[in-house]
């Protein structure tokens, strides 16, 4: 059998992908990650052979993809976030860009003038805590999750990006209560998804990623709640909360956190798409 040339590779890989009704795109992610190369350098070979091996182990992650639906991100074992590459695993959220939005939407309130005391509530891969002391070096960041798994894969972040902030293992703010800890301003994208509503998630998203980080009792409302009662003790007079939320609870996350701080000002922001994505709420 001839060799094949990437060219050919690359557009058998994206036809299958499309058959398969997945993102042909994705051809190009798993050929870089096989090739060891990045996209320029793929594009500079595109008239060179496959190596053998190569072409061997990226035909069969291509179909454990497009067959068995692992997600891209736990084949290549990373992901991309605020332009820095962020490795994954089983047990944490994949990064979406809709966070981003939330992060850039905490970096809109975060006090300029003076150092500020920050918590990432439910850090996962540590995205939204990572990327804050890295990009605001002179605040004071700490990190929690419950999830010892997701811990370790948090701090194995932040040590091969150079990011510096304290994580803690434990049930949201607990850690922090029991340190008599206050904090300045609270950053969250907690489970928000009804237990109700799992088998209307994609397969990839329900059969991949950790259903702790997905799914909350309540009404999806659990993990809110939780933090909400935590922060009334933890939070500074005048301090902040930034929460992600799903696409249908622009009105039922601030009307609980209402319940809570009924002084404060509440505000609900769309993502890139139109959806209500982001509440802030200033005490």
């Amino acid at each position: 059998m001839a060799a094949e040339h990437i060219h050919e590779v690359l557009k058998r890989a994206s036809l299958f992908l499309e058959q398969h009704q997945k993102e042909p795109n994705i051809a190009e992610i798993l050929l870089q990650h096989h090739l060891q190369v990045d996209r320029s350098q793929m594009f500079m070979r595109l008239r060179d052979e496959m190596p053998t091996d190569s072409l061997q182990s990226f035909n069969r992650d291509l179909k454990r993809h497009a067959v068995e639906n692992v997600p891209v991100q736990h084949i290549t074992g990373y992901e991309y976030f605020y332009g820095r590459l962020f490795h994954v695993n089983e047990h944490v959220l994949i990064p979406r860009q809709e966070t981003e939005e939330v992060l850039l939407k905490a970096f809109e309130i975060m006090s300029s003038d003076t150092p500020q005391t920050i918590v990432d509530v439910g850090t996962g891969s540590g995205i939204i805590g990572i990327t804050i002391a890295l990009e605001k070096p002179d605040h004071h960041v700490y990190a929690t999750d419950i999830s010892p798994e997701a811990l370790h894969t948090a701090k194995e972040n932040a040590k091969r990006l150079g990011a510096e902030l304290t994580f803690y293992e434990g049930d949201f703010l607990a850690p922090l209560l029991q340190k008599d800890m206050t904090v300045d301003l609270i950053v969250s994208n907690p489970p928000y998804i009804p237990y109700t509503e799992a088998n209307n998630l994609s397969e990839v998203v329900r059969d991949y990623d950790p259903e702790l980080a997905l799914f909350a009792k309540e009404n999806g409302l659990y993990a809110y709640r939780r933090i909400l009662e935590q922060a009334k003790q933890i939070l500074q007079p005048g301090g902040q909360i930034v929460f992600e939320i799903g696409f249908d609870q622009g009105q039922s996350v601030p009307s609980l956190a209402k319940n809570y701080f009924p002084n404060a000002s509440i505000q609900v922001f769309t993502d890139m798409n139109g959806h209500d994505r982001i509440v802030t709420i200033t005490t």
